[in-house]
């Protein structure tokens, strides 16, 4: 099953508890506007290059729109044969070619959820440019960010949708989103979150999901009268959110038992060196060849034996395939979508409790908001100021999606959905557009 198809059957079970009439439901899962626009650049050779770009805004019942642009191969848009042969005619152009983008129109749904777990005034939007990156130079990411920025300039805005940076962007990819729209709109900071401090990004942002984590964790195990210390964690995926996540919870007293990266999987039963992980993996670009652990299979971390397991990489990696295998007794998502609907009906009857993304995560776009809030107020705040609010947010989130657990008797994953459902409901009804 994949991420749009898991999405959907999500929340079609979260309105079924809800006792939603059919149209509001319609209403509610399509998206309320998709944009595919060619963004056509010189390359440094001076050959032309033409990529496609898009965007998927999903709800705006709640507030402006709100999600991460990627850059990525599989971010793209099918060519039709008669299409394939115009552009390849044109031999100065290239044309990237790939596969259709199920997973960003799941991304934004699952944004409008997320958002609204969060009780912050925002619905959701995902989008992106099919490009691999790491081909493209720094001037041909710039032409090409600048480019499609032209192209949707208008239909994105501080109050009408605000871009973040997500996969293969980042905090100079939204200054050149925040310039090149600038100059359409004057300057206007909160357009983009996920920006450089110099230009109104708000400090504590880079550690904000993984700083989630943390916050969401000590919640779960505070409900079941445990503390982060003392706790066996595996982490899989140590990018942003994997590191900050395990720095600040071995910060915490926890113990990282295993770590892995696209480089490679390290164990070490007596706790891993965070702090020299980290310097290790800033000078050799991966945790592979850090001599404080033992080398293991990659594809073994998630079934290592532990308290906590915090899948913070891609989606799907916990399936039906391994989901017998893991031997955690929590499961935190740091992941967008890391736990198949197949493996969640397995652990869920071996008694593994899973803390699922829409609120294990949401500290990234949680402090985003803030992020825009001090754009919009031209007031910036401290880093304290920002990492106690986050933690307030998320500490209320997971009391109201307890709230909603017991109200529905359903499992935390239901909780939350149906807590983001029935908000983004309740606004869409008192706006008048369910009917």
């Amino acid at each position: 099953m994949n991420a749009l198809a898991a999405t959907n059957r999500n929340f079609k079970l979260a309105s079924r508890l809800l006792g939603l009439d059919s149209k509001l439901e319609k209403s509610l899962l399509i998206p309320f506007r998709e944009i595919k626009v060619e963004c056509t650049i010189p390359k440094d050779d001076g050959t032309l290059a033409s990529f496609i770009g898009f965007r998927v805004q999903h709800d705006n019942a709640r507030g402006p729109m709100k999600g991460g642009i990627r850059y990525h191969p599989e971010v793209c848009f099918h060519f039709k044969p008669k299409q394939l042969q115009f552009w390849s005619a044109l031999n100065r152009i290239s044309v990237i070619l790939q596969v259709e983008p199920d997973e960003v129109n799941a991304l934004a749904q699952l944004m409008t959820w997320k958002t609204a777990v969060a009780k912050i005034p925002y619905g959701g939007a995902k989008g992106g440019i099919g490009c691999d990156p790491s081909e493209l130079s720094i001037s041909e990411l710039e032409r090409l960010t600048r480019v499609f920025t032209q192209k949707i300039h208008d239909l994105i805005g501080i109050h009408t949708d605000v871009p973040a940076p997500d996969m293969g962007t980042g905090p100079q990819t939204m200054a050149w989103i925040l310039d090149e729209y600038s100059k359409f709109h004057g300057h206007s900071p909160a357009v983009v979150t996920g920006k450089p401090i110099d230009l109104g990004g708000s400090l504590g942002r880079d550690a904000a999901t993984g700083r989630g984590v943390l916050f969401a964790t000590e919640a779960l195990l505070n409900e079941h009268g445990k503390s982060i210390s003392g706790q066996r964690f595996v982490i899989q995926g140590f990018g942003n959110v994997g590191s900050w996540a395990a720095k600040l919870i071995n910060e915490k007293g926890g113990k990282i038992v295993a770590v892995s990266d696209v480089t490679g999987a390290i164990k070490n039963k007596n706790g891993i060196d965070i702090s020299g992980l980290l310097e290790h993996t800033e000078e050799n670009r991966g945790i592979k060849g850090f001599d404080g652990a033992d080398s293991i299979d990659p594809d073994s971390v998630l079934a290592e034996d532990c308290d906590v397991l915090v899948p913070a990489a891609l989606g799907g990696v916990i399936n039906r395939e391994n989901a017998n295998e893991i031997k955690a007794k929590f499961i935190i998502e740091g992941a967008n979508h890391p736990t198949d609907p197949e493996a969640d009906e397995i652990l869920r009857k071996k008694g593994v409790v899973i803390l699922p993304d829409i609120y294990a995560n949401s500290g990234g776009v949680t402090v985003s908001y803030f992020e825009w809030v001090q754009n919009i107020q031209g007031f910036m705040w401290e880093e304290e100021k920002v990492n106690k609010e986050l933690q307030n947010y998320m500490t209320r989130g997971f009391k109201d999606l307890k709230e909603m657990c017991k109200t529905h008797s359903c499992d935390l994953r239901m909780g939350a959905f149906t807590l983001g459902v029935n908000r983004v409901a309740q606004a869409t009804v008192i706006r008048g557009w369910g009917s």
